[in-house]
């Protein structure tokens, strides 16, 4: 099966077996206005030599033009290939969906929720997955997903204060992590002494304590032990700045995808 996870940052992909197996992966940056009718896409070449799928399972939350760019790939590639979009559903694999309406909830969370539940059966989890958006997934160890919390991502907190004020920077993540890299060089304080680190470090240390409280705060309503999972390209900086014990996982939506492919073939050979 080949499983695609397209967010708002980037396209991961992987090829599995049967069992769930990787065979193959990797991940794509969003096309350039410019380079949509270049039919040099990165991924044919990636995937030049691998077996052809027996379908395909996809996560889209970029929008229109990235599913667009996923079925020209597939069609490029592998001709009348079945593929299914998947939606967040009121319950799947195990994990029952407490959303208002269910079909809101973004299918990368959904999928994510869907492979957490799998890699820590029985045990009460937060994710925090750290992309163009901070998100919180709240699952009980009975597979209920309770609820969940938005936030402005890391990037996006840096590029927010950019754009709306007069003298300070526009940073990226690369720029972030080397302001902070040059500061740490430095006697290790939290105050910085250069207005790139300022910035770097203030929005890391928002973006720790809104998962340190949450994690509390879960704890402390269920009164049971919580494993903070942590994934996204933000983690790694992140999980430095915590204060509180965590796991880390990159591949829950994939994970996910597996999982419900696997159920869904399932259903249909019964």
């Amino acid at each position: 099966m080949l499983l695609i996870d397209a967010g708002n940052s980037r396209i991961k992909w992987s090829l599995v077996d049967a069992d769930g197996a990787a065979i193959a992966g990797g991940a794509l940056e969003h096309e350039r206005e410019s380079a949509k009718s270049d039919a040099a896409d990165p991924a044919l070449a990636a995937w030049s030599a691998l077996p052809r799928p027996d379908s395909a399972w996809i996560s889209n939350v970029a929008g229109a033009a990235a599913q667009a760019r996923i079925d020209r790939m597939i069609d490029a590639r592998w001709p009348a290939l079945p593929r299914t979009v998947v939606r967040a559903k009121a319950a799947q694999c195990g994990v029952t969906n407490r959303y208002a309406e269910p079909g809101k909830l973004g299918s990368d969370r959904w999928a994510g929720l869907i492979g957490a539940r799998a890699a820590f059966p029985g045990e009460n989890v937060l994710i925090a997955t750290f992309g163009t958006a901070t998100t919180l997934e709240a699952l009980r160890a009975d597979g209920v997903f309770t609820g969940g919390l938005i936030a402005p991502g890391w990037s996006l907190m840096m590029q927010s204060l950019g754009s709306h004020t007069a003298q300070l920077p526009t940073l990226d993540a690369a720029a972030a992590r080397r302001a902070l890299g040059h500061a740490e060089a430095a006697p290790r304080s939290r105050f910085a002494t250069d207005t790139a680190a300022a910035l770097s470090a203030g929005c890391l240390l928002a973006q720790a304590s809104l998962i340190e409280r949450a994690w509390r705060d879960l704890r402390a309503d269920w009164q049971a032990d919580v494993r903070l999972v942590l994934g996204g390209g933000a983690a790694n900086e992140i999980a430095g700045a915590l204060a509180v014990p965590h796991t880390r996982h990159d591949s829950l939506v994939l994970a996910g995808l597996a999982l419900i492919a696997r159920e869904s073939a399932a259903h249909r050979t019964n």
